[in-house]
């Protein structure tokens, strides 16, 4: 029920849509039912007056009804699913939202298959609770309180037992339904995101799947993964079934008790043949609304389980929220001052204090897993610190503005991300309104202009997906030309030449080198020859600087 609410206050900005399609499903859900009762009061005609009874009005009337009834059916369906894909698209975009807000420190420890899962499958599975569930409660609640109130003009006794039968069809069938399908609804949105990120993860890892022959291996756990959920899907469409039989027989022993009630006020002389005939019909035509909630039980609980994913990350806070409406700053130089720092219980940083002033090349080297990297984080505040502080231009970087930090910065790390595109906007997204010259002239202090002028499309050459259809070196090249034309005061090397030989190397170092006075430079490496551009060296050995 919380889910439910929540993914129904989603709704408030087409609540007029959702009244309108509410307003045609009642209409036309009257209008199926009064066929059948229009046909009662013929036979009513005819009993009373004969075969030559007047029927022309009440047939005339039967073919209105049913026109409107499809044209009514098709408008409460293109409202309904005009709702749901607008929300749809609306849930999305606040999903993102929520994913950007998040990063980078809450998606690290977030699995990228079971995220992709949550943004395609999940939001499209609530296309089922906006589409077929909201205003089909609200029609089957309006269209059988007027349909008590018919059947009760002939006896109260009559109203109440159809709405006993209303009850018993739209509320207890999908409860019982829902008790059938235990949280098989869970456990399969859960495995349905636990089989993408698997082989999501052995595609990216097939080359060394085949390497060392452990394709049999996870071959055999996908096989197991996918009868686990076929298994989660099985006892769900047997839930479905059984509360499907339910249902039918719930509303064959309601129309029976309303015949032997009605019936029985016919011996007592309470009702005539009438009050016997249209209630009786009233009730048979009337299950239309309560049957699609019935039917509801069992296939809403993958939905709401997917509902209940997706509100999990509209409500997840972020590690580090943004900072906004702070005057903005320029750079004057940046410090650590005596900074802890823990990966959850893992103490990664003890005590750091660090000057890097401005215009000037500070390089930070020691071991792997000594805190390095996590520092350089620390002054993007992909994290905050635990202890201490870190500044740029004297301002604790928590008061500063988030998009004023991120333009004082840029960090290049060992692993440069490309996108499924050209180089040319794999460079831009550095600086949106940078032109070609600027472009190439990044891409020239980065040592990589050569090569891309080497390629069929030059700056046009799509990269592929992740750019895997680039060396380690190129990708990294790009990632620098990135930095360069961001053109941040502070620039943040992680191993800015790890990938690359020798002579690459020295070219970029010596760029980086004539930014000296210009630009400031944190520099992060492990490697002797690329110590020797800076102008301070420190070590960071067990969170500690020495």
């Amino acid at each position: 029920m919380r889910v439910m609410l929540r993914l129904v206050g989603l709704v408030r900005p087409l609540a007029g849509f959702m009244a309108l399609a509410i307003l045609m499903g009642v209409a036309g859900h009257a209008c199926a039912a009064t066929i059948t009762v229009l046909g009662g009061y013929g036979v009513l005609a005819v009993l009373e007056h004969g075969a030559a009874a007047p029927l022309a009005g009440l047939i005339a009337a039967m073919a209105v009804c049913a026109v409107a009834r499809g044209l009514l059916r098709y408008g409460e369906q293109a409202c309904n699913h005009f709702i749901a894909f607008k929300l749809l698209a609306l849930i999305r975009d606040r999903v993102f939202r929520a994913l950007r807000r998040c990063a980078p420190a809450k998606l690290e420890v977030r699995d990228r298959g079971d995220l992709i899962s949550l943004i395609t499958s999940d939001i499209e599975l609530l296309e089922v609770f906006y589409a077929h569930t909201i205003s089909p409660a609200a029609i089957a609640l309006l269209f059988c309180a007027g349909a008590c109130a018919l059947i009760g003009s002939y006896h109260p006794l009559l109203a109440a037992v159809a709405a006993a039968s209303y009850l018993a069809v739209g509320v207890a069938c999908p409860l019982v339904a829902a008790r059938l399908a235990g949280d098989a609804g869970a456990r399969f949105r859960a495995g349905a995101g636990e089989l993408s990120s698997f082989v999501l993860e052995s595609l990216r890892g097939l080359d060394e799947i085949l390497q060392y022959g452990v394709g049999a291996v996870r071959l055999a756990r996908m096989d197991e993964l996918t009868r686990e959920l076929a298994g989660d899907e099985s006892r769900m469409k047997r839930a479905t079934g059984r509360a499907t039989a339910l249902t039918g027989a719930v509303i064959l022993a309601c129309d029976l008790a309303m015949l032997l009630v009605a019936a029985s006020l016919r011996a007592q002389g309470a009702v005539g043949f009438d009050g016997v005939l249209v209630p009786v019909l009233a009730l048979m035509s009337s299950f239309g609304p309560v049957v699609a909630l019935a039917n509801l039980g069992s296939t809403l609980q993958p939905t709401l389980a997917a509902g209940e994913r997706v509100l999990a990350i509209l409500d997840d806070d972020p590690v580090t929220p943004e900072v906004t409406g702070q005057g903005r700053i320029g750079f004057t130089g940046a410090a650590a001052s005596r900074v802890g720092f823990s990966y959850r219980e893992e103490r990664v940083l003890d005590d750091v204090s660090l000057d890097v002033p401005a215009g000037g090349v500070v390089g930070i080297t020691g071991r792997s897993g000594s805190g390095k990297s996590t520092l350089l984080r620390l002054f993007m505040r992909f994290w905050d610190v635990d202890e201490g502080s870190v500044s740029v231009s004297g301002r604790d970087v928590r008061s500063v503005d988030t998009a004023n930090l991120r333009g004082l910065e840029s960090l290049v790390t060992q692993e440069t991300h490309l996108f499924h595109d050209s180089i040319r906007n794999n460079l831009r997204i550095a600086r949106l309104d940078a032109t070609d010259d600027q472009i190439e002239a990044a891409c020239r202090r980065a040592s990589v202009h050569d090569f891309v002028m080497s390629l069929p499309a030059g700056y046009d050459t799509p990269v592929g997906e992740l750019g895997d259809t680039l060396s380690g070196g190129e990708r990294q090249r790009l990632g620098l030309a990135r930095a360069f034309l961001h053109d941040a005061p502070l620039m943040l090397l992680d191993e800015p030449t790890s990938n690359l030989d020798s002579l690459n190397e020295a070219v970029i170092l010596r760029s980086i080198a004539e930014e000296r006075g210009e630009r400031t430079v944190l520099l992060v490496s492990h490697r002797p020859s690329t110590m020797r551009i800076a102008d301070t060296v420190v070590s960071v050995e067990g969170g500690r600087v020495s």
